[in-house]
Parts: C-alpha cells; sequence; structure tokens
C-alpha cells in the first residue's frame, strides 16, 4: 500500500474488527489463496530473505516469540506467544500482531493485528505445502485437532487443492461438533470417533494439536503408503505429534531446517537426519512427490516469511477499501533536528 507524501505521519493499522471486515469483503477462502500466491512467489526468491530462527521467550506457562525478515527493501516482523494453558481460562492459545517498514527509510508502513490473519497464514501454508507434495487427486483430508485452526485448514485446502471432504477428530467431542457445524454447507463434513476412524481413505492428513508435549497422535501403523501429512502442531522445544518411526518412512519437508531441528517433529531425531526445504522443491533443486506410495511429510512450524507473504498481502488489499485506521505513531517536526520544539509547540498548544 503505497502512502502519500501528506500522509507520513501516519501508519495504517488493522485491528481486528478491521481484519474481520477485511475477511468479509474479500471472502475467507479468496484471501488465503491470495496468501498462499504470495507464499509461493516468496518461496521462490527465498535467498533474498534475512532468515534467522523465531527469537524465543519460553515460560512453563507457553512461549512468546518475534519473527523478523526482510528481503531487503522491506523490513518484517511478528509478535506471538503460544499459551496452550489459555484455553482452560477462556483465553486464545495464540495471539498476535505484526509490521512492515520501509527499509531505505526506517518508517513502518503497516501495522496489523495477526491473531486473525496467522490462523489465515498458517491454513494457506498448509494448503500450499500440500498443492506441492500431495498426490494430485487428493479429495479427502483428515483434520485431526479440531481447534481454533481447523476449519481454516480444512477450507484452505478446498480452496487451493480441491479438498471436498474432512473428516474431523479431536479428544473433546464438543470441538468437533463446533468445528463440523462451522463448516456446513461449505464443504463434506464427517465427524469421527477416533484417529483411526479419521484417516480412513483420507489422501492428506493434517495434524494440528495444542498439547505442550511429546505426544503420539499418529502411529507409524496408522499411516499407509501414499499420503501427505501437514504435522503442524508440533511448534515448539518438547512438543510433537508423530511416533518418529513415521518420520524414517517419510519424506520430510521443512520451512527453515535450523528452526525446524528445535521446534518441529525432527526434534526427534538425529541433526544428521536428512530434510529438504520446501523453497528447494520450488526451485528445481530437490524433488517433491516421486511416486504415488511415497509418504510426503510436511513438518511446518511456521516461519517469519510466510509472515511476511501474508503482511504484505494485507497491505497491497488495503488501498481503496478504508477499513484501516491512521495511527499517529511517527513524529512529525517541521525541522526533523527540532523534536523538542515540536514538544513545546505541543504543550503551548495546551496551554
Amino acid at each position: 500500500m503505497s502512502i502519500a507524501p501528506s500522509e507520513l505521519a501516519y501508519v495504517p493499522f488493522v485491528s481486528v474488527e478491521n481484519m474481520m471486515r477485511l475477511v468479509h469483503h474479500i471472502g475467507v477462502e479468496e484471501m488465503m489463496a491470495g496468501i498462499c500466491t504470495n507464499l509461493e512467489e516468496d518461496f521462490r526468491r527465498w535467498q533474498a530473505f534475512d532468515k534467522t530462527p523465531r527469537v524465543a521467550s519460553h515460560s512453563q506457562e507457553g512461549v512468546i516469540e518475534l519473527m523478523p525478515t526482510s528481503d531487503g527493501e522491506t523490513y518484517g516482523f511478528k509478535y506471538v506467544n503460544g499459551h496452550p494453558k489459555n484455553t482452560r481460562e477462556g483465553l486464545q492459545t495464540v495471539t498476535a500482531f505484526g509490521l512492515l517498514a520501509d527499509v531505505y527509510t526506517g518508517y513502518p508502513v503497516l501495522l496489523s493485528e495477526m491473531t486473525v490473519l496467522t490462523a489465515l497464514r498458517t491454513a494457506a501454508m498448509s494448503a500450499f505445502a500440500t498443492k506441492v507434495l500431495a498426490p494430485k487427486a487428493a479429495k479427502t483430508m483428515a483434520m485431526i485437532g479440531n481447534g481454533a485452526q481447523s476449519e481454516f485448514q480444512a477450507l484452505a485446502l478446498k480452496a487451493i487443492c480441491g479438498i471436498e471432504t474432512v473428516r474431523m477428530y479431536d479428544i473433546d467431542p464438543s470441538a468437533t461438533a463446533r468445528a463440523a457445524g462451522n463448516l456446513e454447507g461449505r464443504m463434506n463434513v464427517v465427524s469421527c470417533g477416533s484417529p483411526e476412524e479419521a484417516i480412513e481413505g483420507a489422501q492428506v492428513i493434517t495434524t494440528c494439536t495444542a498439547d505442550k508435549q511429546y505426544a503420539t497422535i499418529l502411529t507409524d501403523n496408522m499411516v499407509g503408503a501414499g499420503v501427505h501429512i501437514n504435522a503442524i502442531g508440533g511448534d515448539c522445544p518438547g512438543k510433537t505429534e508423530l511416533h518418529k518411526d513415521i518420520l524414517y518412512r517419510s519424506d520430510v519437508f521443512v520451512e527453515y531446517t535450523p528452526q525446524t531441528r528445535v521446534e518441529g517433529e525432527i526434534q526427534q531425531v538425529g541433526e544428521d537426519f536428512e530434510v529438504t526445504e520446501l523453497w528447494q522443491v520450488l526451485s528445481g533443486a530437490r524433488q517433491g512427490r516421486r511416486d504415488r506410495r511415497q509418504i510426503t511429510l510436511f513438518d511446518g512450524v511456521g516461519f517469519a516469511i510466510e509472515d511476511f507473504s501474508a503482511l504484505r498481502y494485507v497491505r497491497d488489499q488495503l488501498e481503496g477499501t478504508g477499513i484501516y485506521q491512521k495511527l499517529d505513531m511517527l513524529a512529525d517536526p517541521d525541522d526533523p533536528r527540532d523534536l523538542f520544539g515540536m514538544v513545546e509547540r505541543a504543550g503551548e498548544a495546551v496551554r
């Protein structure tokens, strides 16, 4: 979103309310498809970005993280927390906000909520990986873990990959009932009583559970040949969802290896365990799906470039909509060297 010189002192801010207005203005499936397009563009120019594992502050209750990156022209970061215990207290597990800034001036050009946007981005990323790696004729997915992300995941795979049926399971039947109700009329939904039932006939399996522990949501004998797995719930140290034997039977694809080795499913295996970064498949340097019996596994933990892709999508959609507020974030003295004078004149105006 370009900013007129007269408005340089203001930063567009997208609140939660305005993010929801923007989603309805564009359409939830259309918005995730648009973010997916940006993800593909940015993964194809992966080498242009600064890359660093997220800066994490862990506590017994959860984690608070900063996720920065830059492509040399635009800088972006996201602040995000992950507190699984929050659900029991009536709070969101994840909250987030993000910022884009112009590298040339250092001025921020967008501030946005990213609780809703992260849900859209995460689902778009799973769909992007599925599009690249899954069997081409896939029509059915299993969604194990029916929390706040589940509906987004199902609709993203519908919009981007052509998934028609989602088979849902959660240890809490009320979560499945809620998600199934939200998806009613949008796609075929089958509510299941066990993980084994959920994966029957599914070509794509997505796991997205919240507990911060080493868990075994999928055992080795549950995973047959030819499927694609999106393992997106294991996203911090000490939190996994798959039995490690599944990893040895799969070709594993990741976003950024140094981060995933600490946070992803592959934290269960040695540093010499071979993985492929997704951008390598897009560049042709490495192969994705080779044959119909191959198990492909996207070990997704979320990476800063994905948030950058989502934020620039929002920035580009705002122009002409008015679906944002102007924040007075930047000091704008008449003389850039006279910040004190600006403060003094403000005092005179008050008096």
